[in-house]
């Protein structure tokens, strides 16, 4: 309580009207849903805690532990709480970027320093952020998230909206938002959402083989490989629509590119479907896509492989990656990212046959 009254008060002396009006929301919020916290332990002892939930909270517990111990992720309080929202998700993230071009807007906050996205406690607020940017010629996406990490600054509770997900996105989710705790750099949403997913999928990894559970293993490289093939398919359209912003031509025929870019993803999408029968992505593909859908998808999983071949290289060592990419946070940003790609490459040298 002490760090969020800090936050609003040098934020009133820094900070326009709307600003302080946003972080009062942002504070607010988070006050409301700390004092909605309820230990773990109390609500497994709970006689009319449902059945399913106490499922899911013992296997929370499990996973808690497997993140310190063998993951090496920090020790502390948060997600050994337990908070029912009353609603589907934890925050709403307002994400923008201008009508020809693909890189996100960038909101720049106390502690947390520039990241590609608004994030709003109620939905409303987001929308009405949303309408705004849109009215000012901005391609707007809102979407709602499951779950987020203050860094280490508040013990972050499980919460309501977490638990839609199966077994190995809840225990990844978990291994991702403390990775945020782990190591977190200003600035660079990219790097971050990617070494926490990198994470999160190595501590799958682990966690399903000291499980002795090969067949759930199978069924979330599965979906992982779903994935990935969806984001080739985003890709593919990022890397057409920055073809057509890049053109020498009118923005009239910018965007004639454009709207064709959109086409064809659609056109790829239904012949992927029809060959896959994957049915995860059809709710998202049916949404008016534009720039800022692609932004964010590349925000969270472009420098996924160099993070991923950087721990290859260190041989699955979790404390001397830790290390590296620590290492990695001390350098300016560009540097940084040329380092991450370099990873790939090294990681696969000299191995015939083998490719990034």
């Amino acid at each position: 309580m002490r760090k969020l009254i800090g936050i609003i008060v040098v934020t009133a002396l820094l900070s326009s009207c709307s600003t302080l009006s946003y972080y009062w929301q942002a504070a607010s919020g988070q006050v409301t849903l700390l004092n909605q916290r309820e230990p773990i332990e109390t609500v497994l002892k709970q006689p009319g805690t449902d059945a399913k939930l106490r499922q899911q909270l013992q296997l929370i517990i499990r996973a808690r532990e497997f993140a310190s111990q063998q993951l090496l992720l920090p020790d502390n309080e948060s997600y050994r709480t337990y908070a029912d929202l009353g609603r589907p998700y934890a925050v709403w993230n307002v994400i923008a970027a201008p009508a020809l071009s693909i890189q996100p807007q960038q909101w720049c906050f106390l502690i947390v320093g520039c990241v590609n996205y608004r994030g709003y406690f109620a939905k409303n607020d987001a929308q009405a952020l949303g309408e705004e940017l849109q009215h000012e010629g901005m391609d707007v996406y809102v979407a709602g998230v499951a779950a987020y990490s203050t860094l280490g600054y508040f013990d972050d509770p499980v919460l309501n909206t977490m638990l839609r997900k199966d077994e190995a996105e809840l225990v990844g989710l978990l291994f991702h938002e403390l990775s945020h705790q782990l190591i977190y750099v200003k600035d660079d949403t990219a790097f971050n959402e990617a070494f926490a997913t990198a994470v999160e999928q190595e501590g799958v990894k682990r966690w399903y083989a000291t499980q002795k559970q090969p067949d759930q293993y199978l069924k979330y490289m599965e979906k992982l490989q779903s994935r990935h093939e969806f984001q080739l398919l985003l890709k593919a359209t990022r890397d057409t629509l920055q073809g057509c912003y890049a053109r020498p031509v009118s923005d009239a025929a910018k965007l004639e590119c454009k709207r064709n870019a959109f086409v064809q993803l659609q056109t790829n999408f239904t012949n992927w479907r029809k060959r896959t029968g994957i049915s995860q992505y059809d709710h998202w593909m049916a949404q008016p896509l534009n720039n800022a859908h692609l932004a964010i998808m590349s925000t969270y999983h472009e420098l996924v492989p160099s993070f991923s071949a950087l721990l290859q290289k260190t041989h699955g060592n979790l404390k001397t990656f830790y290390a590296e990419v620590q290492e990695l946070t001390k350098i300016p940003k560009a540097q940084r990212l040329s380092q991450l790609k370099l990873n790939i490459g090294d990681a696969y040298a000299g191995k015939p046959g083998s490719s990034p």
